[in-house]
């Protein structure tokens, strides 16, 4: 077993505030709502959503993907860091134990963001997680990003 990190980095014009709310505090009602063609709906069923709690993605028949569970380990509202671990479904496949995320939003000084996420793939076995195995989990998540801030932008009241 054996774990491998991946960092990525997304600069957004929109308050990190409002970016942290869209994508970690209220996000179960918001990515079934902007990507319904994948998203089906996400369902917080163990805990009140916040630290400890296990939320459930179920996704549509577009996706690859029939759902997804994650552990909400650290929700820290005041500072804008979230982690949460990937402990089921079928994105881990045969060859991940889980996937731990650690998402933070920090200003810039243009009053937008940069949201900074820190990816730990824990294997079974002597699997060895190559980038190019991430890049479409990184680019969905840049799309699911591109897609919220576009929201925001054209509802600026929303999280305001």
């Amino acid at each position: 077993m054996g774990v491998t990190t991946y960092t990525l980095d997304y600069s957004s014009s929109v308050a990190p505030s409002r970016m942290f709310m869209a994508l970690i505090i209220d996000s179960r009602n918001l990515l079934p709502k902007l990507l319904p063609q994948f998203v089906k709906d996400v369902n917080v069923i163990q805990g009140d959503g916040d630290a400890g709690s296990i939320e459930q993605v179920n996704f549509n028949e577009a996706s690859s993907f029939k759902y997804l569970k994650h552990r909400i380990d650290a929700l820290d509202k005041e500072n804008l860091i979230c982690k949460y671990t990937m402990i089921e479904g079928d994105p881990l496949g045969d060859k991940l134990e889980s996937i731990a995320y650690e998402v933070k939003f920090e200003a810039t000084n243009d009053g937008g963001c940069l949201c900074k996420m820190t990816s730990n793939y824990k294997t079974i076995g002597d699997f060895d997680v190559k980038e190019e195995e991430v890049k479409e989990g990184r680019e969905s998540t840049i799309g699911i990003y591109k897609v919220v801030e576009s929201y925001l932008l054209e509802n600026p009241q929303v999280y305001a």
